[in-house]
Formats: structure tokens, C-alpha cells, sequence
């Protein structure tokens, strides 16, 4: 793959050209996006989360005792992903889940101790990462690029 920058953007190649993968917007951003989730498998692995499980903790530690729907919204995740990882989450004594008295469509998730002392832990991670990223790109760039997703979502 060519790591020359094209003239035309994804929207106006036309033809078989649209049909290579080095004209794809998609590609480099799921490819980036694995490269960086793989970057927080050496820290979180000793801690006994995946990175999905530590995205659902971010928010949680953030917020504790929100419903499944909530967490859906802030992490972009729809219920038929949430709740196998949710109900793993449970068994392994991170967190707890509850039907809503009110409601008892509504699922209420809720920290335990475990959970909430995993934060101590993981304060670091981070960090460690960002450090694993740095030199790939600039602090503008780094920034630029999060304003840039932030807009897509």
C-alpha cells in the first residue's frame, strides 16, 4: 500500500479506483483504532480486563448506578453487545445489575467494591499508553484527531 496522500478524497475517486482499499477512509481508521486498543492490552491484561470492559469501568468510575441504555449512549454500544459483557463483568465481581423497581425494563448497573477499587489500579493506564503513542504523533495532530472523531460520532 502506497503511503503517498491522494489528491481526490474518498467521496471523489470514482470507478474500480473507489474499490481499493488504499482509498478507503474506513481502512486506516479501523486499522489505527486496533493498533491503539492493542497498545492497552499489556496494562490491562495484569489487571484481568479486556479494553472493552475497561471502557465500560471509565465510565462507571465517572458515574456509578447507571442503566444499561445510559452506558450504551456514552460508549456508542447497543444492548445485544452490552449485556454478555455486562453479565461477564458480574460473574468476575466487577459489577452488579439489578431490574428497576419503577421499570422493569430498565437494567441498573451498579459498581461493587471490586469494581470501584480496580480504579486505584488502573490509574496509570493512561499514561502508559499515551506513552506508547508518543512520537506518532505531534500534540496537534493528537488533538486535532480527537476533535476530528468526536465530530464523526
Amino acid at each position: 500500500m502506497s503511503c503517498e496522500i491522494k489528491k481526490l478524497s474518498p467521496t471523489e475517486i470514482k470507478g474500480e479506483d473507489a474499490l481499493k482499499l488504499e482509498n478507503q477512509l474506513c481502512f486506516p481508521l479501523y486499522a489505527a483504532a486496533r493498533k491503539v486498543t492493542g497498545a492497552y492490552t499489556p496494562f490491562l491484561k495484569p489487571l484481568g480486563i479486556t479494553y472493552t470492559q475497561y471502557i465500560v469501568l471509565m465510565v462507571l468510575w465517572e458515574k456509578d448506578d447507571i442503566t444499561v441504555s445510559e452506558l450504551g449512549k456514552k460508549l456508542y454500544l447497543d444492548s445485544g453487545t452490552l449485556t454478555p459483557l455486562l453479565k461477564k463483568m458480574e460473574k468476575e465481581g466487577f459489577l452488579t445489575r439489578k431490574r428497576s423497581a419503577e421499570d422493569e425494563r430498565r437494567v441498573e448497573i451498579k459498581l461493587t467494591k471490586k469494581g470501584r477499587d480496580l480504579k486505584k489500579k488502573a490509574i496509570d493506564v493512561p499514561k502508559n499508553v499515551g506513552e506508547c503513542i508518543k512520537g506518532k504523533l505531534s500534540e496537534k495532530d493528537a488533538k486535532a484527531l480527537y476533535e476530528l472523531l468526536y465530530k464523526m460520532l
